[in-house]
């Protein structure tokens, strides 16, 4: 599950325990990319709320866009898979298959296009970024504050991407419960895990302590 020993469900405390335990009401088991930070659980709260200042003042369309954007981008089949998913609420599969592809969906507009570019050229390469990329983006309407919120998206991504892949997490089995043609698209980089996740004995029932 991880190229370094992580604390299991059943012999996790403090801290760490109540990172799974918000985990687990969350997804419904304990994901992989959790256990890697049961070392520095602090580092998963400070990044929660980090994302969550970036996201907030986000249309949640332009956010999964830029997110799946720089994912793909990054090669991170775990957030590729989960943002491809979140996408399925806005796109119809086959236009989410297409983006995977590197294509532009006719229902995807101009604009949106342009943040996909943008969103990777971030994740790629930030140096690489030239005035004219942001011109771009201004071009279709974006603020000035929207594109900061683009490229903390991307930049974000890459964050928490480069720690999860570095650490050899696998994208945990009940992400890939989808169309197979889907999934297979979204499989950018390492394999699915299939392995039953790790859960929590009872958690209401533990102490935090």
């Amino acid at each position: 599950m991880a190229f370094i020993d992580t604390i299991s469900a059943s012999w996790v405390t403090g801290e760490a325990f109540a990172m799974y335990d918000r985990q687990q009401k969350h997804y419904g088991y304990v994901p992989n990319y959790a256990t890697v930070f049961s070392h520095r659980p602090e580092v998963m709260r400070r990044w929660a709320e980090l994302l969550a200042a970036i996201k907030r003042p986000m249309e949640l369309r332009r956010f999964e866009l830029a997110t799946f954007a720089a994912a793909h981008e990054l090669k991170s089949t775990l957030c590729t898979l989960a943002h491809g998913k979140a996408l399925l609420a806005f796109f119809s599969t086959a236009d989410v298959i297409a983006m995977a592809r590197g294509e532009t969906p006719s229902s995807l507009t101009a604009a949106e296009a342009a943040l996909m570019r943008f969103a990777r050229a971030v994740a790629r390469d930030a140096s690489s970024v030239t005035a004219g990329d942001v011109a771009e983006l201004k071009g279709h309407g974006f603020s000035d504050a929207e594109v900061f919120d683009i490229a903390a998206t991307a930049a974000g991504r890459a964050f928490f991407t480069k720690i999860i892949e570095s650490l050899g997490v696998a994208c945990d089995a009940p992400l890939g419960e989808m169309d197979a043609s889907l999934r297979e698209a979204l499989t950018v980089g390492r394999p699915i895990e299939l392995v039953e996740p790790d859960r929590l004995d009872e958690p209401e029932f533990r102490a935090v302590g």
